[in-house]
């Protein structure tokens, strides 16, 4: 089983490079055209990056925002808010740059003053001079460029950047992810830093700490237990020590896990009108399951009772469908955060190798248990070849 602990080790220094590899992201990107910036930011919602040169003398503003990931029938934009205090609101006022997806060529641009949520994103003049509009579409890409003549006394701007389907060429209303509503924040044109708007960064880092510990309890060491029960136990050997190891691997995880739940029921309640009801309904169902596998294990019957059978039964299968709804749920918390998406091809990639290393257990564990059978069923004697006297 020190294979199991090393992909869990593996797994945690892959989150940690890609964590570090993420805030690197920008400065590794280059654009068509010999395009180049003074500054970029790793934008923290929706995979978005924003390049730009500012002189604070003319106000010239000359960027390039990148929105990764994006699909062919989605529009994206970026905007700025003139107004510094509607940190809640950003979106009302703001005044956005919007590309189109066509069906050839590069995307068009419209400018488009955004006067209230769920107003169309119809073309219009915005409050900035705004030149040099254009956008391109590359490798599930589209990047806006344009150059904004700024107040010279500008130095920070209220930035809201997002994304929605189009139907018919008309773009639609943006989802209501967390993402999409937490898809603003202010920059610092001068020196590059960047701030989530209304304590977003604050409930990022709670989601985060959610999503972390899901992924550790649920989506690791339950099926890292099951494991070591399943196929430790095979060995007289590691009798008891795989029922400890066992025992003591899920109740690690069932509090852990409960410490992730209570964390997200901590978030629903803080987030009003948001509400992820297959998520949420799939965390609820996994808690009581969890709880009553603990009890479970009190209520254990010794090896020789009548009622051993039929626990073994109910433990089994209930200890499997809480793994696999645990997995369900840690994609359906991925889609619903949308974090970068080494995130999520980190986890992929443990679960892929967790599950060829239980086929490759699966194997032999029925090679000892056959070779142990007939072994068994041989017959046995003090003498003679055959195992019979002379």
């Amino acid at each position: 089983m020190a294979a199991m602990f090393k992909l869990l080790t593996a797994f945690c220094v892959l989150v940690s490079l890609s964590s570090f590899s993420d805030a690197q992201t920008c400065k590794s990107q280059t654009f068509t055209s010999n395009r180049a910036f003074t500054s970029c930011s790793d934008l923290p919602y929706l995979n978005a990056f924003l390049h730009w040169t500012f002189e604070q003398s003319t106000g010239k503003l000359t960027m390039a925002y990148r929105h990764t990931s994006a699909s062919d029938t989605n529009w994206v934009a970026w905007a700025i808010n003139p107004d510094l205090t509607k940190t809640q609101k950003a979106m009302t006022g703001a005044q956005a740059l919007v590309a189109i997806p066509q069906t050839s060529g590069a995307p068009s641009v419209r400018t488009s003053p955004i006067t209230g949520y769920g107003t169309t994103l119809a073309n219009g003049t915005l409050s900035y001079n705004v030149s040099g509009v254009s956008a391109e579409s590359q490798n599930g890409e589209v990047i806006i460029y344009a150059t904004w003549t700024l107040p010279t006394t500008t130095t920070t701007i209220l930035q809201v950047w997002q994304e929605g389907s189009v139907v018919s060429g008309n773009p639609q209303q943006h989802g209501s992810d967390a993402a999409n509503l937490n898809a603003q924040g202010t920059l610092d044109l001068l020196s590059g830093q960047t701030a989530a708007s209304g304590g977003a960064s604050s409930t990022l880092r709670k989601k985060n700490i959610h999503a972390v510990l899901n992924v550790v309890s649920w989506g690791i060491l339950m099926p890292v237990g099951a494991m070591v029960a399943r196929y430790l136990k095979t060995f007289k050997a590691a009798d008891p020590a795989w029922f400890y190891l066992h025992a003591g691997c899920q109740t690690s995880a069932y509090i852990v896990g409960v410490a992730g739940w209570a964390t997200g029921i901590k978030l629903g309640s803080d987030s009003a009108g948001i509400q992820y009801d297959t998520h949420r309904n799939i965390g609820i169902t996994l808690f009581c399951l969890g709880t009553l596998q603990v009890f479970a294990l009190l209520l254990r019957p010794n090896k020789d009772h009548k009622f051993r059978f039929y626990w073994n039964i109910y433990h089994h299968l209930t200890g499997y469908l809480v793994i696999i709804l645990s997995v369900v749920n840690i994609f359906e918390g991925f889609n619903i955060l949308k974090p970068n998406k080494n995130w999520k091809n980190s986890y992929i990639g443990l679960i892929i190798a967790l599950a060829v290393q239980a086929a490759l257990l699966e194997a032999y564990t029925w090679y000892v248990v056959l070779k142990r059978k007939k072994a068994e069923k041989a017959p046995h004697g003090s003498n003679g070849v055959n195992g019979y006297g002379a």
